[in-house]
């Protein structure tokens, strides 16, 4: 029964991955579809950073291995690029779809992982503030690289969305004057909580298999 318990963990982990992939992408407009990235920047981040967080710790903690949060980030970039590239196939731009940067963020989740000595609390305090932080930075500069999002907004807009959701112009500053400020804020708080929750489903991963 144990050798079934701990293949039925592994499956586990592979649809987790997965399915964040799949989440992200209905979620991300903001970075997939260029006609919303820039006007929903604050909600996506926060919404990609907490579920980054809990996947990548929850992997990591569960085989006690520094790198492997970066591995599950780069799960979900695969599987993100096949999609980008379903995309280009129907006859999209390459730009239509961004793939999101995820690693770089997993990798300081890693990197305060081996720094502390494999301390799980340090890893949920330090690990899930910096991953908040950092995910709106690097994104932004990845959404910097790609031509005039409101161009492709219009030319090519989202086959899903209704008519009266056309793009419009983002009006910048009546809100907030800068989102990478305001979304890397909001996650610096928001993703140490739901890091916790990644380390505590761990925690129960672990009774249920010893059960």
């Amino acid at each position: 029964m144990v050798w079934l318990r701990r293949t039925t963990l592994y499956l586990f982990i592979v649809v987790v991955a997965v399915n964040s992939t799949l989440l992200t992408i209905n979620a991300g407009d903001y970075i997939f579809y260029t006609d919303w990235q820039w006007t929903s920047f604050v909600v996506f981040s926060v919404s990609q950073s907490t579920m980054l967080a809990v996947g990548a710790v929850y992997y990591m903690l569960f085989t006690g291995v520094p790198g492997t949060a970066t591995y599950y980030a780069t799960i979900m970039t695969i599987y993100t690029w096949v999609a980008k590239g379903a995309w280009f196939a129907l006859g999209y731009p390459y730009d239509f779809i961004v793939v999101p940067v995820w690693i770089p963020s997993a990798m300081l989740l890693d990197l305060t992982y081996w720094a502390t000595r494999r301390n799980k609390h340090a890893v949920i305090i330090i690990g899930g503030t910096l991953v908040g932080l950092s995910f709106p930075l690097f994104n932004m500069i990845n959404l910097l690289l790609v031509r005039d999002p409101l161009e492709i907004a219009f030319k090519y807009p989202r086959p899903t969305l209704p008519a009266y959701m056309t793009p419009i112009e983002p009006q910048v500053g009546k809100f907030y004057n800068s989102p990478v400020a305001l979304g890397s804020g909001a996650g610096a708080v928001l993703t140490v909580p739901m890091t916790a929750l990644g380390a505590k489903l761990n925690t129960w991963t672990y009774r249920w298999m010893a059960a």
